[in-house]
């Protein structure tokens, strides 16, 4: 299944400042890492903004072992094996605990996640998920990714992982690896020679000779508009 189709598929499913040093595929999933985000930002910010940053930034939330968990869920819902990279690239498991220190609605629904995911783990397979085989956490996360109607004993890990799910696209496709992977290139500039002429008959509508020099005059594009004290322009 290529990138877009697996994306598609999480998307219908009915209800990493180091480079990643280990992969949450491996065997032990306990060492692993990813890109780290920056402590603080200076776009875009008031002073009040900045403030509530730096005092998030500040805050210890989860334990180890809990965003650890997240980092290998994160691997998991958009893995690395990419030529944009993924979730672990971007520094997703830090934009989840920002999120999570900022929501207060995230915060019970992740941790206790958490916990469901490694109780589940230790009654299935005897260890906790990080610390499981590779192939198991991939089916715990099949059975709460693509759920059965009469699975009601996993709907907690159900709920879990449709929460994670969104917190790591909506991460990832907020950066500029994601945005990259999209193939958006944004706003671009190309030549405007004005309303068809055709149009402007219709309508009984014509460009004023003078004006249109100065707009539509393509080898004057580069030039910067500029306005006298009346509005008028004379560039």
């Amino acid at each position: 299944m290529d990138r877009r189709a697996y994306l598609q598929s999480l998307f219908l499913a009915p209800l990493a400042g180091s480079l990643i040093a280990s992969s949450a595929r491996a065997q032990d999933a306990s060492t692993i890492d990813w890109t780290r985000l920056p402590s603080s930002y200076s776009y875009g910010r008031t002073e009040a903004e900045k403030q509530t940053d730096a005092e998030l930034f500040a805050e210890s939330y989860f334990r180890e072992h809990e965003l650890l968990t997240i980092a290998v869920l994160c691997d998991i819902i958009l893995p690395g094996d990419h030529p944009n990279g993924g979730a672990l690239d971007a520094g997703l498991p830090d934009f989840v605990e920002f999120m999570v220190k900022d929501r207060q609605q995230y915060k019970l629904p992740v941790r206790g996640g958490i916990a469901w995911l490694d109780n589940y783990a230790l009654d299935n397979y005897g260890a906790d998920f990080i610390h499981i085989e590779e192939s198991q956490r991939l089916a715990i996360c099949d059975a709460i990714a693509y759920p059965d109607v009469d699975t009601p004993e996993l709907q907690p890990g159900i709920a879990f992982f449709s929460l994670m799910r969104n917190l790591t696209l909506t991460g990832y496709y907020t950066t500029e690896a994601g945005i990259r992977d999209l193939g958006y290139v944004g706003n671009r500039p190309n030549v405007w020679d004005g309303v068809p002429e055709a149009v402007l008959q219709k309508h009984g509508k014509q460009y004023d000779t003078e004006w249109l020099n100065k707009c539509v005059d393509q080898s004057r594009r580069e030039i910067t508009a500029e306005w006298d004290d009346d509005g008028n322009l004379i560039s």
